[in-house]
């Protein structure tokens, strides 16, 4: 069936409970578009952690570079925060790190040293609404995981400051139009890391399908596949907690590829059909899905299909077929090693400079946004679209039939 002759109201929640059969049946306590009702607050809380492995601290402090610089509160000390954003503060023009927030003081004083960050810039989960007080904090970046993320953000902006926020966004839309309605009642600004919007090979990939290196585009497949390590659990990996991590690969790295479907094409889908794998008696998903596949159909007639898995042999990879040509990039979204190969009537493959430069670039976009009131290239409102996309993916997949949206992501009545 294709969604006629029922509501939107009770479309959603005869997939809620599909998704909630499923879920409790591999002994889940909910379903992934149920979640905790008024933000992360409501049933879920931010401990610290021990510091990650691998973890390379610098040797001496990062000083501005400018006097106008923004300052950051980096809100969760993680592995993406310490090996990836952290250090790329060097490398930015405009952003520092002004303070930290973690729930963990032995990680709080070691990387407090070695950033040069005060020790009463040092602040806890806890005693994270002091940071209202704090002129050294002109915007909070936002690097725990996702089910915190709306929580953190709604309380950053009643502090009086900016919010970076990571991806996705939220776990519901409802919470995103939550952080949406907060930013605008504080008169403050809000971006989310989206960074392959500032990586050059997604963006040079960005104007080729603009002017139509590879004619009409009629086929996009992409890929974020990896595997969880066997011996995980939900105690020790966040990404596998349903409660912070919603339904697991799709709201993770899966995103990318949705993104990357609607960054090339374009394009919005207007209808959509999805599946989900959830393995039975593996206790690492025994809350999220393993996998989740997804069709889009764009107004073009354009086709996309979606595959993210936290249970295969990795890929990273984004594909468009048109009817002149074709784009390969592979891998697409990641950190860096990005590759990427045009085929047509302008055959060529592109080498675009360091794929790193995404994450300075990212930070600068916002701290011009802050101090100058620039244009924010993945602003809130980016982010409620892909999470009403994911809400869409998971009715669905727990329906097992076609939903159609709106222009805006919205499934219809």
């Amino acid at each position: 069936m294709d969604g006629a002759g029922i509501s939107r109201r009770g479309f959603i929640g005869q997939a809620r409970d599909t998704a909630v059969v499923a879920l409790a049946a591999a002994g889940a306590a909910g379903s992934v578009l149920a979640q905790t009702g008024g933000g992360a607050g409501g049933s879920v809380v931010a401990r610290g952690r021990p510091m990650p492995d691998g973890v390379s601290l610098p040797s001496s402090p990062l000083r501005p570079k400018r006097q106008d610089s923004v300052g950051y509160a980096v809100v969760g000390l993680g592995d993406y925060a310490l090996n990836q954003m952290m250090p790329r503060f060097s490398r930015s023009e405009r952003s520092h790190i002004a303070a930290l927030v973690s729930g963990n003081p032995e990680k709080l004083r070691r990387v407090g040293d070695a950033y040069g960050v005060p020790a009463d810039a040092r602040y806890s989960y806890e005693h994270y609404e002091r940071i209202a007080a704090d002129t050294r904090i002109d915007a909070v970046y936002i690097v725990l995981p996702s089910g915190l993320h709306a929580e953190y953000a709604v309380r950053a902006f009643a502090a009086g400051k900016h919010v970076l926020c990571e991806k996705p966004m939220a776990l519901n839309s409802a919470d995103c139009e939550r952080m949406i309605a907060a930013g605008e009642r504080a008169n403050r600004r809000l971006m989310i890391a989206y960074r392959v919007h500032f990586e050059p090979h997604n963006m040079e990939a960005m104007a080729l399908m603009r002017r139509q290196a590879a004619g009409n585009i009629r086929f996009v497949r992409t890929e974020q596949l990896s595997r969880t390590d066997p011996k995980s659990r939900p105690a020790e990996n966040w990404r596998i907690d349903r409660a912070l991590a919603g339904g697991g690969p799709l709201e993770d790295f899966g995103i990318y590829g949705l993104q990357a479907a609607l960054y090339l094409t374009g394009e919005m889908p207007e209808a959509i059909t999805a599946t989900t794998f959830q393995p039975r008696n593996d206790p690492r998903f025994a809350q999220v899905f393993a996998s989740v596949a997804s069709h889009l159909r764009f107004p073009s007639g354009a086709i996309a299909q979606l595959m993210t898995s936290y249970d295969s042999d990795g890929s990273n990879i984004a594909h468009v077929r048109g009817d002149t040509g074709a784009l390969i990039m592979d891998p697409a979204t990641g950190y860096e090693g990005h590759k990427m190969r045009l085929e047509g009537r302008e055959s060529r493959d592109f080498s675009l400079g360091d794929p790193t430069v995404q994450f300075a670039r990212q930070l600068d976009n916002f701290s011009d946004a802050v101090r100058d009131n620039a244009t924010i290239r993945t602003p809130g409102a980016m982010g409620l679209r892909d999470v009403r996309l994911i809400e869409a993916i998971y009715a669905a997949a727990g329906t097992g039939s076609v939903v159609r949206l709106s222009p805006d992501g919205r499934m219809r009545r």
